[in-house]
């Protein structure tokens, strides 16, 4: 095994671990100091086509049995609802875990695992309608199934704790980090249907702000655990914590950013603060939302404040390529930099910033 390719292949069927991959580089490093450069500090993609191919056939799995689902698909009644979503979670299980533990291949089959999960709201929900449990159930009839994924509504509660059960057991069984994403998401959606069950009446659903301030204080909390698991993970270990960061930091942004937040200087000034986070976490979703949304604080300056200052336009560019050439050169030194911050943490906070993820 010595070239890239070879290394390659041998992760992607599954017959070497990130470790051993990152064991075997060290070992042909130490042996053939010489060696090409590409050849021995080659990472594993994380998202190359045949992954991107992997992850959209989940998704569209997800999607077709959950947010695509058409008015045809709920007259089929509560039991015929439940039997699909049983007998495609089973389905759908058994071929996870062929592709798991038979053929070795941990990406399919945990993204099978996941869609898995996924059937858990839509079989609870058959459930429920079949045995007319909506009376009993807080914000009554939900209506039509697809209203779980856009609607606010106490009688999801269990759907979303169903939801979160089976994500437990299937990580049990398949540690595969992507099942927490359909964990998040249900969780996520809980904490608005509790938010409005112990805070407003069924009638006001229409009310906003308390969603929106819930879903900031759960970005938060996602934010913290995520942050924790970065924290105690062990070099070599599925980054369990990534989807919980992009969740949770969506969740915080969303909130956050929503009309009725105000406030636009404190807003740039969050922005600014979740760029920082997201240097010294290492994790660059809070950069890309940073920079959103201080890109979205430039375009309120122009439009309202300053709409009628024509060297406004001129200026703004001039920090548009100035922007861009502090990227480019973050870029090229961001090992250096990282290095940088390292060394000017306190040692009492050095324990706070993450190991680099693989």
């Amino acid at each position: 095994m010595s070239t890239e390719s070879d290394l390659l292949a041998a992760f992607d069927a599954g017959l070497i671990s990130r470790e051993q991959h990152e064991r075997i580089v060290t070992f042909l490093h130490d042996r053939q100091p010489a060696a090409p450069a590409a050849i021995i500090h080659a990472a594993p993609p994380k998202f190359d086509l045949t992954h991107v191919l992997w992850y959209a056939g989940a998704l569209l799995i997800m999607g077709a049995m959950g947010l695509f689902t058409t008015e045809a698909f709920n007259r089929l009644g509560g039991w015929a609802l439940a039997a699909i979503g049983a007998i495609y979670a089973i389905g759908l299980t058994v071929l996870g875990r062929y592709f798991w533990s038979v053929k070795d291949l941990k990406t399919p089959g945990g993204l099978l695992i996941a869609a898995a999960v996924a059937m858990a709201p839509l079989t609870i929900y058959g459930i429920q309608d079949a045995l007319d449990l909506w009376r009993q159930a807080e914000g009554g009839d939900p209506g039509r199934y697809r209203g779980f994924y856009w609607l606010v509504r106490g009688s999801f509660f269990w759907m979303e704790l169903g939801t979160m059960a089976a994500s437990a057991v299937a990580l049990r069984f398949f540690p595969f980090p992507f099942i927490l994403l359909v964990s998040s998401i249900a969780a996520w959606f809980m904490s608005m249907d509790l938010a409005m069950w112990f805070t407003a009446t069924p009638v006001a659903y229409n009310e906003f702000e308390t969603r929106r301030i819930t879903s900031m204080i759960f970005g938060i909390a996602m934010i913290a655990l995520s942050w924790a698991l970065d924290v105690r993970r062990k070099p070599g270990a599925p980054d369990f914590a990534f989807w919980l960061h992009l969740f949770g930091a969506l969740a915080f942004w969303g909130g956050l950013t929503h009309p009725a937040a105000g406030r636009p200087f404190l807003y740039c000034l969050i922005n600014v603060g979740l760029v920082c986070f997201g240097v010294f976490l290492r994790r660059r979703i809070y950069v890309v939302l940073g920079a959103f949304g201080i890109a979205g604080y430039v375009g309120y300056l122009a439009y309202n404040v300053f709409k009628d200052a024509i060297l406004f336009s001129m200026a703004l560019t001039a920090v548009g390529l100035a922007v861009i050439g502090l990227g480019l050169a973050l870029y090229r030194q961001q090992d250096r930099v990282s290095a940088k911050v390292d060394a000017l943490l306190p040692p009492s906070l050095k324990w706070l910033r993450p190991a680099p993820t693989a």
